[in-house]
């Protein structure tokens, strides 16, 4: 054999790119994010700005809270906090830092699917189809600022060392997306579980993810009094959604946003047709399946997560699909690269682009900047909340308010204690307490060993001040006009007391 035989690279495998080539990719990719979060930022969720105030508190004042005035527990993703927070004390700007947290994020996610992707033998345009169809995806534009990001890079730098056989690194990355949120261990589990010969060296991935998850989860339990968040518990409380859970709140969506859901969910329905025929392509002994087999865990994983979430009939929050939708949109990406076939391929083709026009021309059409996020369940603008937040903080001066349902942008934009479950610990001890009497004898044991060192003697906050919606109470100090998709024209008031009447 041949100096120059040997150098070509073997069939199926995609020759290395030069140094400076290799980073094109992820420097387009950067680029491209930071145009995509400058363009969605008047959209913000409200409940992103719970994180960045958490983030800002962290940041500049070395406090786990919502609000400085008080402890809280319900920052559901520590670890995008904690990033966050690192990036703040460096940006001097939490929004700023959210915009930077996820440019790094899609450079991680494009980084770690090009190197799975050259593993598994996909052409080189696998990676940037894949992250432009994460991009793109009305539910995950809607996501940006949460932790939505940040898990899709962890998933897939797990698919990576679950492929190239690193148990250790394997459990890091399973104990980073524990910190991410709880739930992804479903995730990470389905992967490490249908990775070939799973058992192997498994008791380095399950120490080192232990070693990487519990300090914080100790130090949550015993410091913050619960160690899984206190929206385990406010969460599946929540009455306002009628017959509307998890499991069927696609339709709710559907409902309201026809257009958002239907791009937003396309990619699981094209997944799953897609992971069908690899599963007969594999029965047949065809060649897909050998290069699409690293990434098909993800269909089942995404499964689980929808599955387990169904389970805890927790409100149809739209970021809670997330994993799910992450985890089908990247096997329909490596499924449409792994055709070999010309009629596969061009069938491929045009459902990759199909996605993409329907979730880009749907965002666009209604007019830029938008408004409102694609897929949302607020009760107004974000705009409008940081132009109500100021003014509220004027008026009510150094005291307490309570919240009028939503509390992230006022709690971010105020200057003022606003409180509510989210950061209120006197009243999660009642709701604890509802909680459990719904609960079996082992649900009721699993909520006593997690606020084992909950503090149930601290009083709920007497307010000075309340934000009520609905009829004009009696005496109202001022009154605002709050408006959205979602739940049409509101009257949003001020009052002194706790806005109860009595």
């Amino acid at each position: 054999m041949t100096v120059a035989q040997r150098r070509e690279p073997a069939a199926g495998i995609v020759a290395p790119e030069s140094r400076p080539r290799r980073w094109v990719l992820p420097g387009v990719v950067a680029a491209a994010s930071a145009l995509v979060f400058a363009v969605v930022r008047p959209h913000l969720v409200d409940d992103t700005f719970i994180t960045l105030a958490y983030a800002r508190n962290l940041a500049f004042h070395g406090h786990w809270g919502l609000i400085a005035a008080e402890t809280s527990n319900t920052a559901t993703s520590p670890l995008n906090v904690l990033l966050l927070a690192a990036l703040t004390l460096v940006l001097r700007d939490a929004v700023l830092a959210a915009g930077a947290l996820f440019v790094l994020c899609q450079v991680a996610l494009v980084l770690a699917l090009r190197r799975a992707g050259d593993r598994a033998g996909l052409p080189a345009w696998f990676a940037p189809a894949a992250i432009a169809l994460l991009t793109v995806n009305p539910l995950l534009l809607s996501s940006i600022g949460l932790e939505v990001e940040l898990g899709a890079a962890g998933v897939a730098w797990l698919l990576v060392c679950a492929a190239e056989r690193r148990p250790v690194a394997a459990g890091v990355l399973t104990g980073l997306l524990a910190l991410v949120r709880p739930d992804l261990v479903v995730v990470a589990l389905v992967v490490f579980v249908l990775r070939r010969r799973f058992w192997e060296k498994a008791w380095q991935s399950v120490l080192a993810a232990v070693a990487v998850a519990l300090p914080w989860f100790a130090f949550s339990w015993v410091v913050l009094g619960s160690a899984v968040p206190d929206t385990v518990i406010i969460k599946t409380l929540q009455k306002s959604w009628g017959q509307w859970d998890f499991g069927n709140g696609p339709g709710l969506y559907a409902e309201v946003f026809p257009w958002a859901t239907v791009a937003s969910f396309l990619p699981v329905a094209l997944a799953l047709a897609a992971f069908a025929l690899c599963l007969v392509d594999a029965a047949r002994g065809g060649p897909v399946w050998a290069r699409v087999r690293p990434f098909a865990p993800l269909v089942p994983a995404g499964i689980a997560h929808y599955l387990a979430y169904t389970r805890l009939h927790v409100p149809p929050y739209h970021w809670y699909y997330g994993p799910s939708l992450v985890a089908a949109t990247l096997f329909l990406a490596a499924a449409a690269a792994a055709a070999v076939r010309v009629p596969s391929r061009v069938a491929a083709a045009a459902a990759v682009a199909g996605v993409l026009v329907i979730s880009v021309g749907g965002y666009a059409s209604g007019g830029l900047p938008r408004r409102f996020a694609p897929l949302m369940s607020n009760h107004d603008a974000t705009a409008d909340y940081e132009r109500i937040g100021p003014e509220l903080g004027r008026l009510v001066g150094g005291g307490t308010v309570r919240s009028g349902g939503e509390i992230g942008v006022l709690a971010y934009s105020c200057g003022c204690a606003i409180v509510d479950l989210f950061d209120d610990r006197g009243a999660v001890g009642p709701a604890i307490a509802e909680r459990k009497a719904r609960l079996g004898a082992l649900g009721r044991a699993a909520v006593d060993l997690n606020f084992r060192f909950f503090d149930f003697g601290v009083r709920p906050i007497v307010t000075d001040f309340a934000l009520v919606r609905g009829d004009p109470p009696p005496g109202a100090l001022r009154r605002w006009t709050l408006t959205s998709p979602w739940a049409g024209t509101q009257q949003l008031y001020l009052v002194r007391g706790n806005g109860s009447g009595a």
